[in-house]
């Protein structure tokens, strides 16, 4: 498990590009020990440079959506006074990770997601945007 957070802490740096150790030291909970969170941001800033050159040589990307589910729920108040019926979306994403960190067997991971109405509407609107910058950019 050590190594599994280790790794994980270290590709978000990487990926990230998180370069200060006031960034870095950020991602730790603050119920971590102080010394030990000042020796692996020590250890990440000053290894940082070949792990992101070693990632670009090896095409290392980032996981991959895989699979895609979706539904509405209906969510009720337990208030009494506002009985209120509220829509939520539930977003269920199967994200694969990188088959050259994984070796033979490639690691799925699931991801659910609660959206209400307007963090949806935000969410489609983004994607369209981003929809349209793809569409310009292929049609160069």
């Amino acid at each position: 498990q050590l190594v599994s957070a280790l790794h994980s802490l270290t590709r978000h740096v990487v990926y990230r590009g998180l370069a200060r150790a006031e960034d870095i030291l950020s991602l730790f909970p603050e119920t971590f020990h102080q010394n030990l969170k000042n020796l692996l941001t020590k250890i990440i800033l000053e290894n940082i440079s070949a792990w992101r050159n070693e990632a670009q040589a090896s095409q290392i990307s980032l996981p991959r959506l895989v699979d895609m589910d979706w539904r509405v729920d209906i969510k009720t108040s337990s208030d009494s006074i506002s009985r209120m019926a509220v829509p939520t979306c539930l977003l269920q994403l199967k994200i694969q990770e990188d088959v050259a960190l994984c070796g033979n067997s490639p690691v799925v991971s699931a991801l659910t997601v609660e959206l209400s109405k307007e963090t949806l509407d935000a969410m489609l609107e983004g994607l369209g945007r981003i929809r349209d910058q793809l569409s310009v950019v292929a049609n160069k």
